[in-house]
Parts: C-alpha cells; structure tokens; sequence
C-alpha cells in the first residue's frame, strides 16, 4: 500500500519534489493541490510535468477517506466515525452554534492516560494519528466549509502525540496550507509537561488544561496523570510564561455530583488560579459505563460558576450538547468496536 501524501507538510513536500525531479517552488504547487484545491488525484495537477505526476502516482496515494458512519443530534450536533489506518476508528464532533461551528479533533485511537470519567482511555491505546489522518477528520468533513473554530479535544492526549498534531497544526493555521487563524484552534491536554512546554513554544494556537480538581488526592483519583504531572507544577510553568494578549489559556473543569462540586472546590480553583490570565469552563458530565460517576446538577453548576466570578475568575458554562447521540468522547468508536467483535466470534 503507498503511502499517503496528504498530512505532509511544506518542508516535507520541499523534499518529495526534489526527488521527483521537480523545482524547489513545486513544494508549494503541492501544497496547493493537498490543502486549498483538495485534489483527490495526482492527474488533476495539471501544472506539474506529466513524468512528475507519474512518479508520485507510483510511490505515494492521496488518500482521504470519508468518514464510515454519522449520527446527528436533536441540537444539530453531528458526531462523525473515521476509520484509522491502524485498525480502531476515531471520532470528529461537528457542533454549530448561531454564527460558529466548532469541530471537534481526535489524535490518538484509544488512550494511555486512563482517567476515570473518560470513555476513550477505557478502550486502552491502539496508535497514534498521523498528522494527515488528524487533518482529515477537517478535510473530509461534509460541513468542512462552516467550521469556524477547532479543538483538539477528541479521542487521545494531544501532547502524547505531539510531533503529529504540531504538524497537522502547521498545515492548518499556514498561508501555504488551510490558512486557518491559530486565535481560533485550541489543543488541549491533560498536563503532559515536557510536551506542554515545547508546545508552547512551537505553537500560536490556544491552551486548555483539564483539571476538574483542585485538589491532588482528589485528582490524582480522577486523573492518572496527577502522580506524574501533578496541577501545581503545571500551573507554575503557566504561570512563569508570558504568553501574550493573543493567547488564551483555559482550564476545563468537568463537575462531578458530591465528588468536586462544592463551595470549597471553587474557592480552591479560585485560589490556584491567582496570577494566571485564564477561563474556566465548567462541563456537565456525560455519563459512560462502568463508571461511578454522576453529573452535578444545573443548580450546583450556577451557584459554582457564581462563586468563581465572585472571586475575579472568568466563567462559563459550557452548554451541554449531543446528549441524545451520547457525544461524550469515545462512545461511538466503541460501539462500532464491539459490534465488530460480536460479528467475528
């Protein structure tokens, strides 16, 4: 099977062309062709000498494929199953909203970082995306054309897979592949440190942590992650790093009922977040199997959302959407791999 040249970056194509005989310039007549023509073929290149066309057919594909199935919901969310090369099949999220349309990205098939609330890390880690088939989820998307905003908050850790999404971001916001505003992408991440600060550094594009506590016990029984990484030393790093009035760092805080919802919670957030230029957004949660876990109920989000604002901590309440489809990250792509299994035995 050749290999996919969708995914490649500028600087990759710069030396794909050179083998093919071809100028330094026709790096960026590919990258037209990939990323703002969408070109399905290497014939449709027309301005590239036919014996060019032809070596690239022999060696490499353009292979985009669209997603297998869809299912839409009540609110006009549109959650989509891509298959991965790999084996497994990832999810892309499509959620409009008035004037903007927010697509949800997938990295990772599966997950290592097994948080407990997490339907995706009950899977366990198959692979990672490459940097074209996380693109792709956003090429082959049936509303590509209304996507106003993009987060990585889909299936896998963003910073466990960082080379690929760098590159995949690279395309995205460059003049020479979508064009996309970085203002308008946001990757998020568990707190993987030593990605998060090359990512910081490499990167223009917007932060969101997960914290959804502010207490390390606590934590740490929610999030794996917190005996490696624990919150403190994430938010010392953003806390020593100037990132600019263009960038945004967000914290996202999923409330859990009787678990990490009450006053003290939020003035612990509160209290942790001093001196750090930031949002929280407060997420109800989606219920998945096999866990003990219970959304806290809308009253309870308010009355924590009014305490944080009390304290001079930005606020929102992320409405809930795609619940009659079970949107939660991880769900379809886990029905599919059962049934898969069910129809093997």
């Amino acid at each position: 099977m050749s290999e996919s040249l969708f995914g490649a970056t500028i600087a990759g194509l710069g030396h794909i062309a050179k083998e093919a005989g071809l100028p330094p310039y026709a790096a960026q007549q590919l990258g037209d062709w990939l990323y703002r023509k969408n070109a399905t073929s290497f014939a449709e290149m027309v301005n590239l000498p036919r014996r060019a066309r032809e070596w690239l057919s022999e060696r490499y594909s353009i292979d985009t494929p669209g997603p297998i199935k869809a299912t839409e919901s009540q609110d006009g969310t549109r959650k989509y199953l891509f298959p991965a090369a790999r084996g497994g099949f990832v999810e892309a999220a499509w959620i409009p909203e008035g004037k903007r349309a927010t697509l949800c990205l997938s990295v990772q098939v599966g997950c290592k970082m097994g948080c407990l609330f997490c339907m995706t890390g009950k899977q366990g880690f198959q692979g990672h995306l490459s940097a074209g088939e996380i693109l792709n989820q956003y090429r082959s998307l049936p509303e590509r054309d209304t996507v106003t905003n993009i987060v990585y908050m889909g299936m896998g850790e963003p910073m466990d897979n960082l080379s690929n999404v760098l590159e995949s971001l690279e395309l995205l916001c460059s003049p020479d592949g979508y064009g996309l505003s970085p203002s308008r992408v946001t990757v998020s991440t568990v707190g993987l440190l030593p990605a998060m600060k090359e990512f910081l550094e490499r990167a223009r594009c917007h932060l969101a942590v997960s914290m959804h506590s502010p207490f390390e016990e606590e934590r740490r029984m929610l999030m794996p992650v917190e005996n490696v990484y624990p919150l403190k030393e994430v938010l010392a790093v953003l806390r020593d790093r100037p990132l600019g009035r263009q960038r945004r760092i967000s914290f996202e805080y999923i409330m859990f009922k009787g678990v990490n919802d009450s006053d003290r919670h939020a003035r612990e957030v509160a209290k942790i977040l001093n001196g750090i230029r930031c949002r929280v957004n407060l997420i109800s949660f989606h219920p998945i199997p096999g866990t003990p876990l219970a959304p806290s109920p809308r009253e309870t989000m308010e009355r924590f959302e009014q305490e944080l604002k009390r304290r001079g901590v930005l606020t929102t309440i992320r409405r809930s959407r795609g619940l009659d489809i079970s949107a939660a990250c991880g769900m379809l792509s886990t029905r599919e791999l059962v049934r898969l299994r069910a129809e093997s035995e």
